[in-house]
């Protein structure tokens, strides 16, 4: 069985739409995601890097991100075919951990707790596949990247795309006929 990685923020969780929504409510601002294409989160405002640091510092800010539509069907169809492993880079934010495994917990309790890998650089993960919003990451891979369509890599130019989950799932049912 092949194996796909799984980036959490912007793929599997929408960290922008709970960013937004909690900046918007502290600043009394009303900044939609059309407001960061193409943009870093900490370039939306002169605010904005220091309410991100303040979020990331606060255990409980990843508990309750919202789930991206379709992920979770699709991430449950898929592991009939694939070995599904979860490759977050928590490293850059390490209040983020428990928060983190509670959420995949909650949300995709098909996944087994011991294919979640919790890193920094994803070039040491071992897997055909990796799906994440960051070309950072998916250019130190060693596998197939798969960029997944964020406000921020809206811009970029990548080999593999995807807009959303069912995307995800013809690519990946696409490959299996390969």
């Amino acid at each position: 069985m092949k194996r796909i990685a799984l980036d959490m923020d912007q793929v599997m969780a929408d960290l922008v739409a709970k960013f937004l929504s909690r900046f918007n409510e502290d600043f009394d601002k009303n900044y939609t995601k059309e407001d960061v294409v193409g943009k870093r989160l900490p370039e939306l405002d002169e605010q904005a890097p220091q309410a991100l640091y303040n979020y990331y510092g606060d255990p409980t800010f990843f508990r309750d991100l919202p789930v991206m539509p379709h992920s979770v069907e699709v991430v449950e169809r898929l592991s009939e075919h694939y070995e599904i492993y979860i490759a977050t880079a928590a490293m850059e934010v390490p209040p983020s951990f428990m928060a983190k495994f509670e959420w995949l917990q909650q949300f995709f309790p098909t996944i087994p707790q011991h294919q979640y890998v919790f890193c920094g650089d994803k070039s040491v993960i071992q897997a055909d596949y990796l799906v994440d919003d960051t070309a950072l990451q998916l250019n130190r891979f060693k596998g197939t990247g798969v960029m997944f369509t964020a406000p921020h890599n809206m811009n970029m130019e990548y080999p593999i795309r995807v807009n959303d989950w069912l995307e995800i799932e013809k690519f990946f049912m696409d490959e299996l006929n390969k």
